[in-house]
Formats: C-alpha cells, structure tokens, sequence
C-alpha cells in the first residue's frame, strides 16, 4: 500500500504534493519576493498561534504585501491543512505568501495577487541529541539592507552560513553581525549561560526575535532565572558554562562545541536541561 501524499493549500484548494505548484513568474520564485512563517503543533493545539500569525502579517506590513486573507480565516486554513493530512499528534505547518505572479521584471506592480500556501507535515532539522557548531565568515544581513525581523523568503544569507557548517561537518553555524557581536544560528537564536545567568543578543544585535526565544525566556524568569539581553562576543561564547539554541523546528537543543572549543564540560547544562523539561511540559498545554 502506498503512503498517501500530503496535501497542500494553495490558493484556495488542497492539491496533493506531487501536482501543488505555482508558476515559474511568480514573484516568491523569481526573487524570494514573500514571507513565511514556521509553525508547530503539538497534539492537535497549535503552539503560540496567535504570536506566529502575528509576526507573519508583521512582517508583509514590513515588505508591503498585502495579504489577501484575514488572520482568523489564516488561521482555520492551517487547521484544516493539518486536519486533512491527518496530523492529530504532531505536525510542522509552513505558511508561504509571495507577492504573486509578475512579469521578469522587479516591479511588484506587476503582480497579479499574492499566493498563499499551507503546508503541513513532519520536519526533524538535527539528527542529534546536542550541536557542534562554527563561527561562519557569512555575516547576518545588515538591518540598514534587509532587516532581520522580516521573516522573508529571502534566506541565502542563511543558507551560506549552513554550508559552511556543513563543510566543517558540525550541524549549526553562528552568524555574528557588521560589528562582529554573535548574532543567531542560522535557523535559530542562541543563548548562553555565565555563573547562572542567561544572556542572549538583544534584538538591536540584528536577529529575528523567535517565538520560541520569547518562550525560553518567560519559562526561565519563571523558575527565577535571571535572563539579561546584552551584546555578546565569540570569546563570551566559548567562555560560557552552558549554551543553546532555541526555534521552532529545533525547539531547544544544547550546544556543547563551537570552533572546536567545548562549552563548559562538552556536555549538556543542568539549566539547559531544566528548560528543555519545561519547554517540553507546557508546549502541548498552552497555545
């Protein structure tokens, strides 16, 4: 028996995988012209729903896309995406809106209407336990060109620094900004922790406030752990006692090397841990 395709929203009807497609003159693949949005559900509740779908309409405010389609009716389009792949314990959720299909040329003018696309399915980014991970020479796009709250289409700067993780064969790189200051991963935050307490690049550093970020930190304040947003250096980092990552798709993972400096005993924190439990306890409970 084969395994039935996902199915995918676009524009108005669930297509299976193998037939979901948009035009070759559509503004999201001529020139990464959208935003999207990463989501995770977790036994049928939708995980911080509201702060997502906030931060995707944030951010086509920021690029000027008007999306075609309120925030609740974006909202029940994802459940129904998720009902009909029949993904009742966990699903990873995809929203994708592009300016649409243009011409070859940049003017955004010439699009049609924005495309919205919902997919709903499984992702695992790491096949470990606990990340190694580089300092990468690609540094964080500058928030005078292309500021890193817009959660944009536009992901090359991302992908250069992966491929650099990938060549050193560690699984994450860190991007430090134009001042040299450790910015994020490059598909997630970081954090680090000093003497009990836990620092992480403010969003002046050039990074993409997470919502997952956001959770960390309120789960950490309130087990009376003192969280501080401040500027950190490489040197910071390697000092560290503890250090992790958080996002959506990753969630909260230690990160015990980076350049090949082990962090603290090279092996994951007591608070890291403590904050992975927590983490893991109030995801399926709160929204």
């Amino acid at each position: 028996m084969t395994e039935r395709e996902c199915l995918v929203y676009i524009n108005g009807e669930f297509l299976p995988k193998s037939q979901a497609k948009i035009s070759v003159f559509d503004h999201g693949f001529l020139y990464g012209d959208g935003v999207f949005e990463g989501i995770r559900s977790y036994n049928g509740h939708v995980f911080k729903f509201d702060e997502h779908i906030k931060r995707l309409y944030e951010s086509a405010k920021s690029i000027g896309l008007d999306i075609p389609m309120n925030q609740e009716n974006m909202k029940k389009t994802i459940l129904e995406a998720i009902e009909k792949n029949d993904l009742r314990k966990n699903a990873y959720i995809r929203v994708v809106v592009t300016r649409g299909i243009g011409d070859l040329g940049l003017d955004p003018r010439k699009c049609q209407k924005p495309s919205i696309i919902v997919i709903a399915d499984q992702i695992l980014i790491y096949q470990t336990e606990s990340l190694k991970a580089i300092t990468a020479s690609t540094r964080r796009n500058a928030v005078t060109a292309l500021n890193p709250m817009i959660k944009s289409l536009n992901y090359l700067n991302n992908i250069l620094a992966k491929m650099e993780a990938n060549r050193a064969n560690v699984e994450e790189a860190i991007m430090l900004n134009q001042q040299g200051l450790i910015c994020e991963g490059s598909s997630d935050n970081i954090f680090i922790i000093k003497n009990g307490v836990i620092l992480t690049p403010p969003p002046t550093a050039d990074i993409l406030v997470g919502v997952t970020r956001n959770t960390v930190i309120d789960l950490a304040t309130e087990d009376g752990i003192k969280v501080k947003e401040e500027d950190i250096t490489t040197h910071d980092l390697y000092n560290a006692d503890e250090a992790f990552f958080t996002g959506t798709a990753a969630e909260v993972m230690p990160l015990v090397e980076v350049d090949g400096k082990k962090i603290g005993n090279g092996k994951p924190g007591t608070i890291t841990t403590r904050l992975m439990e927590k983490f893991k306890k109030i995801r399926e409970t709160k929204t």
